[in-house]
């Protein structure tokens, strides 16, 4: 495995900005549904989100397409200038000249479309300009940069977001300036041959560009199977963050109260910090184990977590089912990591990861809709259907476990 000074200069620039980014994000997303439930109640709330998730999907397939024709560079320096503006006018929107929920709304659109918009280009420049011998060490590197920044901006969300919003917000517009700085000057290009579309009308070209990727049975199966578990750690954002919000009474520890605001905060914090200290351990660990039953026990051990997060209030039980969560996504993601990376055939990398960003949308979409659901139905019915999701997504990935290890195994020996 390289050394992180033997990396490509991009690598090393890409893990700045990846943590001023996801920084920015885990200080506003995981209280924007509060936000919102506030001005516009649960159910138009839940209906505007999966609004929101649905252009964010539309734009990544777009993103994933015009990937290989702009370039990787030009369509991330486009989103990245499309955050700084949003964030900045977002700041605007929730100032003391002025609030519109309205207006920060149409702001979060295009900051989740410029995350769409980018998302499949940088992840094909790392594909671009890394070996195939140290993919690991960058994904690791990747990981772990994420969900620092993740953590770092969860307890600044948590401690700024109810009382200086607005500050918050110039800061987080700075954040997203700094960040376009670094893609403009400092990150180079790196594909090496633009593709010429097959056919003049875009939507067909589109259509073409797509249409193998859609016949691969075993890799739809995937991407379905990890948005529904996807789904259950974004209710965190979303159904569990407005239920701790409404339902948890002010707690202390140490002396010092907690609202159901400020849990979902330090909750966020709580699994990105474990990430950020026991990765490594968890990860050799879970390599001496046989990968399939890892991989499904780990399903369930993720599931039983939020499970336990989207019906307990008392302040020690949820800490603790974020530990059993973390741990579960801790033992997963490696592994399904590593199957994710034998799927996709070299000529259609681009448009298979495009194709799986289907995940994070897809998944937000069905964590959107259970805010309006959450408005519908009891705490009790609420985890069950939880429970539901973790438990469907099990029985995919045990179905097409066998199938899965093939395909690595087929390219293992290429």
């Amino acid at each position: 495995m390289s050394t992180f000074r033997n990396y490509h200069r991009n690598i090393k620039i890409r893990i700045g900005q990846i943590f001023l980014s996801d920084m920015v994000a885990g200080a506003i997303f995981p209280f924007i549904a509060i936000y919102f439930a506030e001005y516009f109640g649960s159910t138009v709330t839940g209906i505007l989100l999966i609004l929101n998730v649905i252009i964010g999907l539309i734009v990544g397939l777009y993103g994933g397409y015009y990937a290989d024709l702009m370039g990787r560079k030009k369509l991330m320096v486009i989103a990245g200038i499309i955050r700084m503006v949003a964030f900045a006018i977002m700041a605007l929107a929730n100032s003391p000249l002025m609030t519109s929920p309205e207006i920060t709304f149409v702001m979060a659109i295009l900051i989740t479309a410029s995350f769409g918009l980018d998302g499949p280009a940088a992840d094909a420049m790392i594909i671009d300009i890394t070996k195939p011998s140290e993919r690991k060490g960058v994904y690791s590197l990747i990981y772990w940069s994420f969900n620092l920044a993740f953590a770092v901006g969860g307890i600044v969300g948590a401690l700024t977001f109810n009382h200086y919003l607005f500050e918050l917000l110039v800061v987080m517009a700075i954040t997203s300036t700094a960040s376009s700085i670094l893609v403009i000057f400092f990150i180079s290009e790196t594909m090496e041959k633009k593709v010429k579309p097959k056919e003049k009308n875009v939507l067909k070209s589109m259509f073409t560009s797509y249409k193998d990727v859609a016949g691969d049975k075993l890799f739809l199966l995937f991407v379905f199977a990890g948005l529904l578990i996807q789904s259950i750690e974004n209710q965190m954002e979303n159904y569990i963050a407005i239920r701790l919000n409404n339902e948890m009474q002010l707690q202390n520890i140490l002396g010092f109260p907690f609202s159901g605001v400020e849990m979902v905060g330090f909750l966020k914090s709580e699994n990105t910090i474990i990430v950020v200290f026991l990765t490594v351990f968890v990860t050799k660990l879970v390599t001496k184990w046989k990968e399939g039953p890892t991989l499904l026990s780990s399903i369930l051990i993720f599931t039983l977590g939020y499970v336990g997060i989207s019906y307990f209030n008392n302040i020690w039980l949820l800490f603790g089912f974020m530990i059993i969560a973390t741990i579960g996504e801790l033992m997963r993601v490696p592994i399904q990591s590593d199957f994710l990376a034998s799927i996709p055939t070299d000529d259609k990398r681009s448009s298979y990861m495009a194709v799986y960003g289907l995940v994070f949308n897809g998944s937000m979409m069905i964590s959107s809709f259970f805010v309006t659901l959450g408005g519908i139905f009891s705490s009790e019915v609420m985890s069950l259907l939880i429970l539901g999701c973790g438990f469907v997504g099990f029985m995919i990935m045990k179905t097409i476990m066998v199938d899965l290890k093939s395909r690595r195994d087929a390219q293992l020996d290429n």
